[in-house]
């Protein structure tokens, strides 16, 4: 069996960290995640400056990106003007965003569902006019941290929504991070007898639940997941949102399973350990820590 590892440290990662790193260091961090074989790395988003300053150099980084055939390069674009500024980009896909829960959306974007729908369809007319195959991503799907309680018939007419509207696959996302086990297989049993092999999942690690959920989307029959190099990311705006599940834990696991992703651990753990330094403060990933020890690093 083989799965899909999409990086999303990039940009889920990196709009959460409070110091804003220059385009060399994300150039010099994504040549390391290459190298470590992964392929479907998402780079950036074209949100305002305004709201994440951390992704204000997304032009600069799709102009310098490393040219390679096989790298499935994608950014989050959030708007018609998100769109215009991607053009002549390197760029193989984009995604789109949208919550599950209404408060959540009106934090991030300050627009209703409703409304985000439109906005969406919008952008997916431009991306068919440059042959741009699109992602969506669906916030909130376990959990709200406005809301609490999210609906399952809500999650099950968004992805009606976007995948008539166009959209190749949707990534579900537990945006602060609150699934369990049980939650998900339910979440993924309704959803998949529609949708098999259009589904992705993103876990975050509030918990220290996001391997095992991973765990039971595989077993639901997942094969794509969302994953952050050394555990980076959060959302900005949700509160207790904390990292993403960790590439280099997500892939020990599978490979500890037999499961093919194709990626270089060891590279993969060195890239995280370089990451570590640069940030100068440790990463919540369990696996570096442990591949630190081994080298006789402390990482503290």
């Amino acid at each position: 069996m083989k799965v899909k590892i999409v990086e999303v440290g990039l940009r889920d990662g990196l709009q959460n960290e409070t110091e804003i790193y220059p385009t060399t260091i994300k150039l010099e961090l994504i040549k390391r995640l290459i190298a470590a074989n992964l392929i479907n790395i998402e780079v950036t988003s074209f949100v305002h400056p305004k709201w994440i300053p951390q992704l204000a150099d997304a032009e600069q980084l799709l102009v310098d990106l490393p040219t390679h055939h096989k790298i499935n390069y994608r950014a989050l674009v959030p708007n018609t003007k998100g769109f215009e500024r991607i053009k002549a980009s390197p760029l193989s896909e984009i995604a789109v965003f949208i919550s599950a829960s209404q408060t959540h959306n009106m934090k991030n974007v300050n627009k209703t569902i409703a409304a985000s729908l439109k906005q969406i369809k919008e952008i997916l007319n431009l991306a068919s006019t440059s042959h741009l195959p699109v992602r969506a991503y669906i916030s909130c799907v376990f959990g709200c941290p406005y809301e609490g309680h999210v609906s399952l018939r809500v999650v099950e007419e968004l992805c009606r929504d976007l995948f008539d509207l166009g959209v190749y696959e949707v990534s579900l996302g537990d945006t602060i991070g609150v699934a369990v086990p049980c939650q998900v297989k339910q979440v993924l049993h309704s959803l998949q007898s529609s949708y098999a092999g259009k589904l992705a999942v993103h876990f975050h690690d509030t918990k220290g639940l996001a391997l095992v959920n991973c765990f039971v989307s595989l077993e639901e029959g997942i094969t794509t997941f969302d994953s952050s190099i050394g555990g980076l990311g959060g959302c900005p705006y949700a509160p207790g949102a904390s990292g993403n599940v960790a590439t280099e834990e997500l892939v020990t696991m599978l490979h500890g399973m037999g499961v093919e992703t194709g990626i270089d651990l060891a590279e993969l753990c060195e890239t995280a350990a370089w990451m570590e330094n640069i940030r100068k403060k440790p990463l919540p990933s369990k696996v570096l820590r442990s591949y630190l020890a081994k080298r006789g690093v402390s990482g503290e």
